[in-house]
């Protein structure tokens, strides 16, 4: 416990001294009175079980901790601010070895193939603002259809660039940059961005939301990783209340992938309709999903980042080549049982049709269900619990079935 104390007040200390040393000459009211910052901490426990006897590795079982320090300034005074973010992470093995590594939890030596006692990351942000437009220019997580940063494991994905964010119009929230470098959730390295093997020198995008109401909301945007793909994304979100405590969730969301430049990559050619609807009442939400694509390929995501796609659970995303999949869904607040912070969650998908593995026809199924408690009141205000159970399966030979739980204890302490 001293060498996980020990660790954790460092990861605090480096980003608490780097951004506090970087702003001292940026200090203003504006700048110091708005700033904030805390400290995540993340316990997590992946026990990951092949569900084979023949050769290989049978089991993947990690336990690490995680700790995410980050610090958000306000901005200086003036028509121009100007403001600094900072993100330290680190990762510390509690309990992983040569034979069960591969979670994702912790990287491992490329020599050894030991996973390393301790990782980290320290990322810087500068950011401008003039009226309601904002420049960041660093360390960035950006959550866009086209860029999604990846936190399912111990610590965050990241990425490097620039992006724009205006809010100048009524309803509307517009976003352009470009990512530049990548930082995988078990990486302490930053990395060219790609898409599989095939390496690129930057992902540009565009694109917005606009709220025509509160219920109803639109949004289009364009990405392109340089010399290998390009893609369009169409969104549609819209919530219904329908009387008598019920309501109704519609999340649409349509994506259109080809090949760009070199290609290096290969053939990319996806099309990827996907939607979530969902009926809820009291403490019961039912939901039905359903993910249709066309074309000759998978559909492309960039390595760091995770599909924007309903059919996005828990181990797999449904996006192999022809792929055409459903779920059911259901969710339960126990608020409704006079039990606040208590939830469950239980889902299955059926993936058909992948054209992969020397198949036209290949098949796989997930079932994923969660429990998760957050403490409401008292010292331990906001700590959360969590059991997480799936199995997937897959025929065609497509790839290996898997049983898994994970337990993930979390926490979030407000520095100030």
């Amino acid at each position: 416990m001293n060498r996980i104390q020990t660790l954790g007040a460092r990861a605090c200390a480096c980003l608490l001294a780097s951004p506090c040393l970087l702003a001292a000459p940026l200090a203003s009211a504006g700048f110091a009175d708005d700033s904030k910052a805390s400290l995540q901490l993340r316990n997590y426990y992946l026990n990951r079980d092949f569900r084979h006897d023949g050769a290989g590795q049978a089991k993947a079982a990690e336990w690490a901790q995680g700790f995410v320090a980050r610090f958000e300034s306000g901005f200086s005074e003036g028509p121009l601010g100007v403001g600094l973010d900072a993100i330290g992470a680190l990762g510390v093995k509690l309990d992983s070895s040569r034979d069960r590594r591969g979670t994702g939890l912790l990287p491992f030596g490329p020599d050894s193939q030991e996973p390393v006692d301790d990782y980290s990351e320290l990322g810087l942000t500068a950011k401008l603002k003039v009226a309601d437009n904002t420049l960041r220019l660093g360390t960035l997580l950006p959550w866009l259809p086209v860029a999604i940063y990846n936190d399912t494991r111990l610590l965050p994905s990241t990425f490097q660039g620039g992006m724009l964010t205006s809010q100048a119009l009524p309803g509307l929230t517009f976003n352009g940059g470009r990512l530049t470098r990548a930082n995988l959730r078990d990486s302490s390295s930053r990395d060219t961005l790609g898409y599989g093997s095939a390496s690129s020198d930057a992902f540009d995008f565009a694109g917005g939301t606009y709220a025509f109401n509160p219920q109803l909301s639109a949004s289009y945007y364009y990405g392109k990783l340089q010399d290998i793909y390009s893609q369009h994304h169409l969104g549609l979100l819209h919530n219904l209340p329908l009387g008598s405590g019920f309501s109704l969730r519609s999340d649409l969301r349509y994506f259109d992938s080809r090949g760009a430049g070199e290609r290096r990559a290969g053939e990319v050619d996806n099309r990827n309709f996907n939607g979530l609807i969902g009926l809820g009442h009291g403490g019961h939400r039912f939901s039905a999903g359903w993910q249709e694509q066309s074309g000759r390929s998978a559909f492309p995501v960039l390595n760091g980042g995770a599909a924007y796609v309903v059919n996005l659970v828990t181990l797999h995303d449904f996006t192999r080549a022809g792929e055409d999949s459903w779920q059911l869904r259901y969710d339960y607040d126990f608020a409704a049982q006079g039990i606040p912070g208590l939830t469950f969650m239980t889902r299955y998908v059926d993936g058909r049709n992948v054209r992969a593995a020397g198949t036209d026809n290949g098949q796989s199924w997930e079932r994923d269900s969660d429990l998760t408690y957050v403490v409401q009141s008292g010292s331990l205000k906001g700590l959360s619990l969590q059991w997480r159970n799936l199995s997937f399966r897959s025929g065609n030979g497509l790839t290996t079935d898997i049983d898994e739980n994970r337990l993930i204890i979390g926490y979030s302490l407000p520095l100030w």
